[in-house]
């Protein structure tokens, strides 16, 4: 399991927005989302019928960056992985418990079990920059 450093863990925690990259057929994919991020894993939610959701399904590999442009100091998280899907029982209920409280989009339009998974992104490669 990769190691994240308490600077590291600080600054995905304290920033929501990110990109996602995933790839089916040879053709590349980055999409916004919002994650969080605990334990050493990054979680986001997505729709069954999303580019991201049908790549991942035929692919599981996945790039996410974390990151604040500035001309002064650009900071930043990148992590490269696989990835895996919540869909239903405790896991799910409990993410979703995280994201209902920390997100006003998941509390203005709300989902059940069977409506849309959690992608669940297990890292295997990381880089962090500016945050010293």
């Amino acid at each position: 399991m990769i190691k994240f450093t308490i600077r590291e863990v600080e600054f995905l925690q304290a920033n929501e927005g990110c990109r996602v990259a995933t790839c089916a057929k040879n053709v590349p994919h980055i999409a916004p989302v919002t994650h969080h991020f605990e334990k050493g894993y990054f979680y986001f939610a997505t729709d069954y019928d999303t580019k991201k959701y049908m790549n991942l399904k035929k692919n599981n590999k996945i790039a996410i960056s974390v990151d604040i442009y500035s001309p002064v100091k650009h900071k930043a998280v990148i992590a490269q992985g696989s990835t895996s899907f919540v869909e239903k029982g405790p896991e799910f209920k409990r993410l979703y418990d995280i994201f209902y409280k920390k997100f006003a989009w998941v509390r203005e339009t709300p989902w059940k079990e069977g409506e849309a998974p959690f992608v669940k992104i297990t890292p295997k490669t990381k880089t962090s920059w500016g945050l010293g």
